[in-house]
Parts: C-alpha cells; sequence; structure tokens
C-alpha cells in the first residue's frame, strides 16, 4: 500500500467515530466564523460530506471564499485531527439520498429532496493529526524528565498530510 493511500485510511479510521466536525469559514467581514457540523461520510480519496441549509450563513460565506478549517477532537481517546481544504456548496438529490438518516428530518421536514438541503463538500488539502497516548504514557514521559532533567519530546503519533 503507497503512503498516500494509508494516510487517507488512517485519517478515515481516526475521525469515523467523532461524528460533530468544527467547521471554520470566513464571513463577510473576513473574521473566522466557525460552529458545529455532523460528519456523514468521509471518502477516501479525501472528501467529506455534511449537509447544510442551502441559504445559511455558511453557503453564503463559501462563495465569497472556498477556504475552510475542519477540527476533530476525541479528548477520551486523545485523538485530534485539523484539516484544511476547500469547500463548496451543492445540490445533488441523488447524493443525499445516500447521505439520509432519519435524525436529519428534524432539520429538513421533507427529507432529501427539501428545497433547503443542500450539501457541504469539503475537498482535503491538508490535515494533521495528533493521537496521544493516555495517562500512563504522559506519567512515564513527566517521571522521565525529572529524573533525565531533559523535556519529553512528541507523546504519541503526529503526522502532516497533503
Amino acid at each position: 500500500m503507497d503512503a498516500d493511500r494509508a494516510d487517507s485510511e488512517k485519517l478515515g479510521k481516526l475521525i469515523e467515530h467523532i461524528k460533530v466536525a468544527l467547521l471554520t469559514t470566513f464571513d463577510a467581514e473576513g473574521q473566522l466564523h466557525t460552529r458545529p457540523l455532523e460528519t456523514l461520510q468521509y471518502e477516501a480519496n479525501g472528501t467529506l460530506w455534511f449537509f447544510t441549509d442551502s441559504h445559511s450563513p455558511k453557503s453564503a460565506e463559501l462563495q465569497r471564499d472556498v477556504r475552510v478549517s475542519v477540527g476533530y477532537a476525541d479528548p477520551a481517546k486523545h485523538i485530534y485531527v485539523a484539516i484544511t481544504g476547500v469547500g463548496s456548496v451543492m445540490r445533488d438529490e441523488a447524493k443525499a439520498a445516500e447521505l439520509w438518516t432519519p435524525g436529519q428530518r428534524a432539520w429538513y421536514p421533507q427529507g432529501p429532496t427539501d428545497e433547503r438541503l443542500a450539501l457541504l463538500r469539503v475537498h482535503i488539502e491538508h490535515a494533521e493529526y495528533w493521537f496521544a497516548p493516555g495517562r500512563a504514557s504522559y506519567a512515564l514521559a513527566a517521571a522521565r524528565a525529572a529524573i533525565t532533567g531533559t523535556p519529553a519530546t512528541v507523546l504519541g503519533e503526529n503526522r502532516k498530510m497533503r
């Protein structure tokens, strides 16, 4: 398996159980605007899928500036992921039906054909993850640092991907 494919699979495994992401766009004044969104799908080709209201501020923001940041965190498992990419809002009833879950009906009562329902597609350009060990590893590193007088290096795993 090549490195890019392995990286993509690792990224997918890290975020697959973290359903809520923090999506950041730029508002009309150029200020950062962050809000939570449910991740509906991660594709190994580097695409994230979300639902959004076609008339939402994020839809308007993405018409002005396509740059986005997507953050994931699972503190209980010590997993952190930061993604940057290009966002676009589109209508695609077939893809909406594929991603649809009954829980979405609270926001889109008409289902996948709801006129307000749009897809937010994020094409990932860069990603970085941190997978930290548990408390025992931190305690061991702290003890080692106290004994040797040398600060701990990165604990766990950290990788940047393109």
